[in-house]
């Protein structure tokens, strides 16, 4: 079967030969088939909406609609995402490389490349945006079918409710035949594209490929494996059968509040005003007589108000029934005339607890500290000691999303160093576990606090000098007053010589000038 795409031809993996009856485990919420192609379906009960991935995602960029959420994930992306004129918002930084330096500045070259493939100092925030709010960021890979080593030449990005990945599994046996077990072994990796998307994925009847075959829920265009960049945010459901964003502990406490501030609406507009009751004397009528003459002196002094729940208008409105209707009962002769009282309004309509908690709640589940929230909130510049733990956290947290969002710079590098022949396939994963992308900060708690864990190393530094040598050995005050590690201190130890070095070398030559323009005048 022929495949969409391109593919990089690798050398069989080592691992292949070393069999396992457990299944890898992964994170990229692949849909999981045998290899007789029969599919398994996902399902995921929000609330009895999101039965499939395409779902979900749509729930996500709902919730970026209310203003809560969108100034929380706003706070997010311009953390993680700092952009200026002089400076690039990433860089790839190769100082821990085992490599030539050539080799060095060529990967350092390509991925330039790839950031202006993708634009990156332009539309970088709305890139890590679609990411963390969906959860998911998938690129088509274009290159030119007949000059493959020319590289990546276009990076097209698809909607992620339009793509999903497939994995089929076959079983090999392993073991005596005694004692055996069943291994599942990776088979096939593809993906499938539709361009109707898979909002109907879950109960829907097999249908057909172009090529024929068939997969249960699922039809669209096969796509080989390499030609999809495809980078999530590494948070699976209980099955690891579908990816989550970060916004999706948020999804109950953003109902729970939405709901609680239409009740509250609703229960204002329903007793803030103080109703009329209308005793109406009807006399010796019959009883029809009697009603209809009550209906139309309601008719005739009647005022409808009625909340509009979806634009929050509050209306004049005689076709519906309204929370705010005065009350006409009958009085027979006998008694007395026509009165009208009123009846009171409520008397709690004040109290805002219950809104607080669940916004409170919605706060704490977007992972943004709750003072940034806070339009009261000051913004202090002191020291370090006045940083408060949660913005502590909430750097921590950026930092983890930087780490996995870089796992698109991984993919995408790794397939244009191959196609252009400056490294071979195999020797990528020995490249990957010392690359750093290091992405320019913005965070002023996080330059204090690095400042002043600094000062105070430096202020002990000064008190214990005196005794460096004579009860503390210098190596000792490095790694416990500095905290410095093996590799830090053998590279600032080579720092140090070359700098004397360098230094004895320049006073040597300024000596020789000197004694060169002294025999020069004699």
């Amino acid at each position: 079967m022929d495949l969409f795409g391109f593919e990089i031809k690798r050398k069989q993996d080592e691992n292949d030969n070393i069999p396992s009856f457990v299944t890898p485990q992964t994170d990229d919420g692949a849909v999981n088939i045998a290899a007789t192609g029969t599919g398994i379906s996902t399902f995921l009960d929000m609330d009895g909406t999101a039965k499939s991935e395409a779902e979900l995602v749509q729930k996500y960029r709902t919730m970026l609609q209310q203003p809560e959420v969108s100034q929380a994930v706003d706070d997010v992306v311009n953390e993680a995402i700092s952009v200026t004129n002089d400076q690039k918002v990433v860089e790839c930084v190769t100082d821990d490389l085992d490599q030539p330096d050539n080799i060095k500045k060529k990967i350092r070259e390509e991925f330039d490349g790839i950031l202006k493939l993708l634009d990156f100092s332009n539309t970088g925030y709305e890139t890590f945006q679609k990411w963390y709010v969906d959860g998911r960021v998938n690129y088509h890979v274009m290159i030119d079918i007949k000059a493959p080593k020319k590289g990546i030449q276009e990076l097209r990005y698809i909607d992620p409710r339009k793509i999903r990945k497939v994995r089929e599994y076959k079983n090999e046996k392993i073991g005596q035949n005694d004692n055996q077990a069943i291994a599942k072994k990776i088979k096939n990796e593809y993906f499938i594209f539709s361009e109707k998307g898979f909002n109907n994925i879950s109960g829907s009847k097999p249908q057909s490929f172009a090529d024929g075959s068939t997969q249960g829920g699922m039809a669209g265009l096969k796509i080989a494996k390499d030609s999809i960049v495809s980078a999530n945010s590494g948070l699976v459901n209980e099955n690891s059968t579908l990816v989550l964003s970060h916004l999706h502990k948020a999804y109950k406490p953003l109902n729970q509040l939405r709901m609680m501030e239409d009740a509250v609406v609703i229960y204002r507009i329903s007793r803030a005003p103080e109703r009329r009751i209308f005793y109406i004397d009807v006399g010796n009528l019959p009883k029809m007589k009697a009603e209809q003459y009550l209906r139309d002196m309601m008719t005739k002094h009647k005022n409808r108000v009625v909340y509009d729940m979806a634009t929050g208008d509050v209306k004049d409105d005689r076709r519906h029934m309204s929370m705010t209707d005065d009350f006409w009962l009958p009085r027979r002769e006998g008694g007395r005339g026509t009165e009208i009282t009123t009846l009171p309004g409520g008397q709690n309509l004040g109290e805002l607890d219950d809104v607080l908690y669940f916004q409170k709640r919605l706060y704490k589940s977007l992972n943004v500290p709750i003072s940034r929230m806070e339009s009261d909130a000051g913004f202090s510049l002191g020291r370090a000691s006045e940083i408060s733990r949660d913005e502590i956290k909430f750097s921590k947290f950026i930092g983890r999303l930087r780490a996995r969002f870089s796992t698109l710079f991984d993919k995408l590098l790794e397939k244009q160093l191959i196609l252009k022949g400056v490294i071979a396939p195999e020797d990528w994963n020995k490249i990957q576990s010392n690359l750093r992308y290091d992405f320019m900060s913005d965070n002023h708690f996080e330059e204090l606090k690095t400042s002043e864990i600094l000062r105070e190393r430096l202020g002990l530094l000064r008190d214990i000098d005196e005794y460096t040598g004579k009860y503390y050995s210098t190596d000792w005050v490095r790694k416990n007053v500095l905290y410095m590690n093996e590799d830090e201190i053998e590279k600032m130890s080579q720092d140090i010589e070359d700098e004397e070095k360098a230094s004895e070398d320049g006073e040597d030559s300024d000596s020789n000038m000197d004694f060169g323009a002294e025999h020069k005048i004699q």
